[in-house]
């Protein structure tokens, strides 16, 4: 078998594979995922594995991560909150479930300690399988024409709100919004993941001070 072809198109396309199946479930998603990504992106990659994610060290800006992102981040919860959760649960008719949240209320350590999983989890984890890897080899199998770029949106959007099942349909849905406009913002900014990781991460931290203090969502 072509060397190249193993390495840029096989392993690529197991590894997407994979993924969409580890999401689709409750198994360890969040640490095998990025793992398996990480590994793929090294085998295809290399030297460039960490670049070729959208780890562009030109783009590792003060200003950028510590005020552009979190003021992103924040007013994208803030929209994701008072929009967002009363106008899809509306229209389904169902609550998003957030009950797997109730141990964190009130209760400092264990918030600690699930900021720090969720900051390694989500917003580094995810960003890197969702946008630095599936959205980076989706464009390089199909192209960027505006199509391509609307399917892959769209499909990966849709497979990161699936993957987040436990919050119910309304959850479903509107995470998976969340997903296509974290691609978008990805793609505006020309894969820039550092922004993605950081207004991922700041969004997630806005949640976790409502759920600490009990604030309804």
């Amino acid at each position: 078998m072509n060397k190249t072809f193993l390495t840029t198109k096989l392993i690529p396309a197991i590894a997407i594979i994979l993924c969409c199946i580890l999401y689709s479930t409750d198994y360890y998603q969040v640490i095998l995922g990025p793992l398996l990504i990480l590994t793929a992106s090294a085998i295809e990659y290399k030297n460039d594995c960490f670049k070729s994610l959208g780890f562009q060290r030109k783009r590792i800006n003060a200003k950028s991560l510590f005020i552009i992102a979190p003021i992103f981040g924040t007013v994208l919860f803030l929209f994701y909150f008072y929009i967002m959760v009363p106008s899809i649960t509306y229209l389904t008719g169902q609550p998003m479930d957030f009950s797997v949240f109730e141990p964190y209320t009130g209760n400092l350590p264990a918030t600690l300690t699930f900021f720090v999983f969720i900051w390694i989890s989500a917003a580094f984890g995810e960003e890197i399988v969702f946008r630095g890897y599936l959205m980076r080899q989706f464009t390089k199998f199909f192209g960027s024409s505006k199509i391509s770029l609307a399917i892959n949106i769209l499909l990966f959007g849709f497979i990161f709100g699936y993957s987040h099942a436990y919050q119910g349909i309304s959850g479903q849905i509107i995470t998976g919004i969340l997903g296509m406009l974290y691609a978008i913002i990805f793609h505006i900014r020309k894969n820039d993941l550092w922004f993605n990781i950081f207004a991922h991460g700041f969004f997630d931290t806005a949640g976790l001070v409502f759920i600490y203090y009990g604030v309804e969502l």
